[in-house]
């Protein structure tokens, strides 16, 4: 079977930049938002390998992978892996509901 092609919409790309940005500023370095961006994309290879192997998430259609304090939300179709949410997972999850359910 072909790898799916990832796609990431641009509620979860601009999570991801914003999460990265702040700990740029808070730490005064890229040392840890590039120990992030090769954190993350060592776990989106392995959802493009294995996409049904995460636990399902409480919204309809998506999975969940966890990496310590911060989560990836996805949905799996035939030929893409669609990224929903890059999520830190210390932010009040209300906010999260609201983002997934539009």
């Amino acid at each position: 079977m072909a790898e799916r092609v990832i796609v990431w919409t641009e509620t979860a790309a601009r999570q991801r930049r914003e999460i990265l940005k702040y700990w740029v500023i808070r730490n005064g370095t890229t040392t840890y938002a590039e120990r992030l961006i090769r954190l993350t994309t060592r776990q989106i290879k392995t959802i493009s390998h294995n996409p049904f192997s995460f636990k399902k998430a409480d919204y309809p259609g998506t999975h969940v992978s966890a990496m310590g304090h911060f989560s990836i939300f996805y949905k799996i179709t035939s030929e893409k892996i669609i990224i929903t949410a890059f999520w830190d997972n210390r932010q009040d999850p209300k906010k999260l509901l609201d983002l997934l359910t539009k």
